[in-house]
């Protein structure tokens, strides 16, 4: 079972790196966030979670073991991919998911795109054992509605959902709602 990585970036596609280690290649998928923070030729180290099927062998690779761990519960959903989730870890952090998990709010996951509101009811349904007895942090407590509202107030102004996302993850998260989708439309009208 492949871990962990370290190696060089050789290309970057649509949604996975093709790490470079010992002259052998590695296509690892990987989030969004991932993809944006990295550039041919940069020296990377990811953790790992090699996903073997009948006819496939696929690695998706994190930037730290938090991620991956939740990458994990979220496989362990029934009916959750790999794919799915790692969309649903480019949607959101991990706190945004914790918090959703933990209050119930399957606004965050039902922004990413495959899942509906009866996945993502069975996505909190299933992680909350997981975090049985976890508070979820105060700060984040509300934030996620705000979020949502402005990632749905720009699909209605035409943008996609990945646009809205791309957008709101440059936007300082202590704004508020009205300033964060000021911000927001700035950036997409450049």
């Amino acid at each position: 079972m492949i871990s962990y990585l370290k190696g060089t970036i050789q290309y970057i596609g649509q949604n996975f790196i093709e790490l470079a280690i010992n002259n052998i290649g590695y296509k690892v998928f990987v989030t969004e966030d991932f993809l944006n923070s990295v550039k041919v030729g940069k020296e990377v180290e990811i953790f790992t979670h090699q996903h073997v099927r009948e006819d496939a062998l696929d690695l998706f690779g994190f930037d730290n073991r938090e991620q991956m761990e939740l990458f994990e519960k979220l496989i362990g959903v029934s009916g959750i991919g790999p794919k799915t989730a790692l969309g649903v870890l480019s949607a959101a952090t991990i706190e945004e998911i914790e918090t959703a998990v933990i209050n119930d709010d399957v606004s965050v996951l039902t922004k990413v795109s495959g899942i509906g509101a009866k996945t993502a009811e069975r996505i909190v349904l299933e992680l909350k054992s997981k975090y049985k007895g976890k508070v979820a942090p105060a700060s984040l407590n509300g934030k996620n509605n705000s979020d949502a509202d402005v990632i749905d107030g720009l699909i209605g102004l035409g943008y996609s959902a990945d646009q809205a996302r791309g957008a709101l993850r440059q936007v300082d998260k202590e704004l508020g709602m009205d300033e964060k989708l000021k911000l927001c439309l700035k950036l997409l009208s450049k």
